[in-house]
């Protein structure tokens, strides 16, 4: 599991490795798949330090107001309208 600039959890497999039991490397992953899944499914959602660089109609970031600051300081933004707006 890996954020990326965006603050989005999302899975990324490791590349199996030679001597790395299949067993153990699959276990592994399902382990990072199921916490990408419940953190999203929690509704977590990370820090954002930076601007998306393609934000797309509905997205939902939390803006740290310092790095990033979509307009009104740090908070939770929605992007509709190609703009960012202040959630609240």
């Amino acid at each position: 599991m890996r954020l990326i600039n965006s603050g989005t959890v999302y899975y990324i497999p490791e590349p199996m490795t030679a001597g790395v039991e299949l067993n153990r490397y699959v276990e592994t992953e399902l382990f990072k798949i199921r916490t990408a899944i419940t953190l999203l499914a929690a509704g977590h959602v990370e820090k954002t330090h930076v601007a998306p660089v393609k934000p797309k109609e509905g997205d939902i970031r939390l803006a740290d107001g310092t790095n990033w600051n979509p307009g009104a300081g740090a908070g939770f933004y929605g992007y509709y309208n190609n703009a960012w707006f202040k959630l609240g």
